[in-house]
């Protein structure tokens, strides 16, 4: 080989170098972002929820709204399991006032009701305010 083939094959050796440290950086911010917006409960609607229920093999739907006192309390236990379960169960929020269709068919007749979703399919819920400690349980139980 003559020299300038090999400065040429030098300089593609050292691009894509740099393309691939750059793609890393952008696949770590990229998981980074997900992973923090995963830390949040996702506010759920009747147009997304069979969507989301399916793509997360495990989920908690907490059926609320704005006026529920009991509702109020157990918001900030919500907040809580979606930060440590995130990326292990999706915790999603369902007002029932602006999403009558889906609190109907599941027959959500008091708030707080939390769903356990399955591969989709309800597998368990939990009615009215409780401790955390009762909703991990739970969870747990649908986790192995």
């Amino acid at each position: 080989m003559n020299s300038e083939h090999e400065l040429l094959m030098s300089n593609e050796d050292e691009e894509l170098k740099r393309i691939k440290e750059t793609k890393l950086k952008e696949l770590v911010r990229r998981k980074k972002e997900t992973h923090e917006m995963n830390a949040k409960p996702v506010h759920v609607s009747d147009a997304i929820f069979s969507k989301m229920v399916q793509e997360n093999p495990l989920a908690l739907i907490d059926c609320w709204a704005s006026w529920c006192g009991p509702c109020v309390a157990l918001a900030p236990t919500i907040d809580e399991l979606a930060k440590e379960y995130a990326g292990k169960v999706f915790i999603g929020k369902l007002d029932v006032d602006e999403n009558p269709k889906t609190a109907e068919s599941f027959k959500v007749f008091s708030i707080p009701t939390m769903l356990i979703m399955k591969n989709g399919v309800e597998v368990d819920r939990i009615v009215g305010l409780c401790p955390k400690k009762q909703i991990e349980d739970k969870l747990k139980k649908h986790m192995g």
